[in-house]
């Protein structure tokens, strides 16, 4: 039996990668690459029950929404997500898309041959789940209430990340200032960030609670300048409009 394994990844090197160690397991593949998550989309549409291996951080869609856009046609898609990073705002997005009883995977590209060769063979020919022990560890912190972020809080997150104004996230998150505050509070608190901060007279205020913050929410993984860029093509967006829907009222 023959194995169609797509693989989606843009780098060339890492592709070769993976197909070298492909052919050392001792199983019949065939390999289809997609350069893109959005290629990936459409040759993993066509098939069924997907064997897929995909990179993360990809051009025009990336791997936590190939696999969310995958698996909302094919929820028996086999999946093992393999990259650099460990961010924990990637496994805070993969923990709300993976579908009930899928068999998936979620490897480091930093381990070794070996143990890259034993993920790619648990979960799609064994059928078993595999996760990174370094991604356990994130996945404890953002299960935890103390410190997982709800939805509304990282939307805060991402807004000071963009450098926005208390005014200009009340109007686009359709809030008032108070709910501005109240949702940057919480996002503080989850942050472990201490409000109380050292004052005094003569220099203020210790530090920049919002710039801080971000700097926490960097060391965690939360955000990263990868999607970042995305968040600001949405913001410029939005920002279009609201500037134009502003003019014509004024």
């Amino acid at each position: 039996m023959i194995l169609d394994i797509l693989i989606a990844e843009d780098n060339p090197k890492d592709y070769e990668f993976l197909e070298q160690l492909l052919s050392e397991i001792d199983v019949d593949f065939r390999i289809t690459r997609a350069p893109n998550g959005e290629a990936a989309l459409e040759l993993g549409k066509t098939r069924k029950s997907p064997l897929v291996i995909s990179d993360i951080q990809m051009p025009e869609m990336n791997g936590i929404d190939f696999a969310r856009n995958l698996w909302e046609i094919q929820p028996d898609a086999r999946i093992v997500l393999w990259s650099q990073f460990k961010d924990e705002m990637y496994v805070r997005a993969l923990a709300k898309i993976v579908p009930p009883e899928t068999v998936y995977g979620y490897i480091l590209k930093s381990n070794s041959r070996e143990k890259i060769a034993s993920a790619i063979r648990t979960v799609l020919i064994d059928e078993q789940c595999w996760i990174d022990p370094e991604v356990r560890k994130v996945q404890g912190r953002t299960g935890h209430s103390l410190t997982a972020l709800s939805d509304i809080e990282y939307e805060a997150l991402l807004d000071i990340s963009l450098g926005l104004t208390d005014n200009l996230i009340a109007q686009r998150r359709y809030l008032s200032r108070r709910g501005v505050q109240s949702r940057l509070n919480s996002l503080y608190n989850k942050l472990g960030i201490d409000q109380e901060q050292f004052h005094c007279d003569k220099y203020g205020d210790s530090f920049n609670l919002r710039n801080r913050a971000v700097a926490v929410s960097l060391a965690r993984g939360l955000v990263n300048a990868f999607e970042m860029e995305r968040e600001e093509v949405d913001f410029q967006a939005w920002f279009k409009k609201y500037k134009r829907s502003h003019k014509e009222k004024n």
